[in-house]
C-alpha cells in the first residue's frame, strides 16, 4: 500500500471528522494544522447543549433555501468555525496554518480564515459562493483542491 502523502494524510482526517456532523444538508469536516501537526478539528452541527437539526429540523430546507445562500438560517455552526473556535478555547493560534476541508468554504468561514491569519486552503468538494472565491484570491492565501487519493473512504 502506497503512503498517503501529507494533504492525503490530513484531508482524511477532516473526511472522518465529517462523520461527526450533525447536518441533515451536507456533512463537513475540518482540520488546522501547522507544521505538520493538528492543532484543531471542527465538524458542523448545532452549538453545544443544543438540539441538532435532525431533532428540530432543518430551517434552511423548509424555506427552500439553495445552497450557498442564505447562511444566517442555519442554526448550526460550520465546521471550519467549530475549527478555529475549538483552537480558541484552549490557547491556540492558527495563525499560519493550513485549513483541511471537506468543502470549499463559505464566504463566512473565508473571512475567519482571512482574519486569523491561515496561510492556505486544502479543500475536497466545491461549493457555490462566488464571493468566497473571490475573496480568497484578493487575499493571497493559497488555495488547492486535494486531488490524492481519499484513504479514509476505500
Amino acid at each position: 500500500m502506497k503512503r498517503p502523502s501529507v494533504d492525503e494524510y490530513f484531508m482524511a482526517m477532516a473526511s472522518l471528522a465529517s462523520e461527526r456532523s450533525t447536518c441533515m444538508r451536507r456533512k463537513v469536516g475540518a482540520v488546522i494544522v501547522r507544521d505538520k501537526q493538528v492543532i484543531s478539528t471542527g465538524y458542523n452541527g448545532a452549538p453545544r447543549e443544543l438540539p441538532h437539526c435532525a431533532e428540530v429540523g432543518c430551517l434552511r430546507e423548509s424555506m427552500g433555501a439553495d445552497s450557498g445562500t442564505r447562511h444566517e438560517l442555519c442554526r448550526g455552526v460550520h465546521a471550519e468555525q467549530n475549527a478555529v473556535i475549538q483552537a480558541a478555547v484552549f490557547g491556540v493560534s492558527v495563525k499560519n496554518g493550513t485549513l483541511y476541508t471537506t468543502h470549499h468554504p463559505c464566504v463566512l468561514c473565508v473571512k475567519i480564515v482571512i482574519n486569523a491569519g491561515m496561510e492556505r486552503i486544502v479543500y475536497k468538494e466545491g461549493y457555490p459562493d462566488e464571493l468566497a472565491q473571490r475573496m480568497i484570491r484578493e487575499s493571497g492565501i493559497r488555495i488547492e483542491r486535494s486531488e490524492g487519493r481519499d484513504f479514509y473512504n476505500r
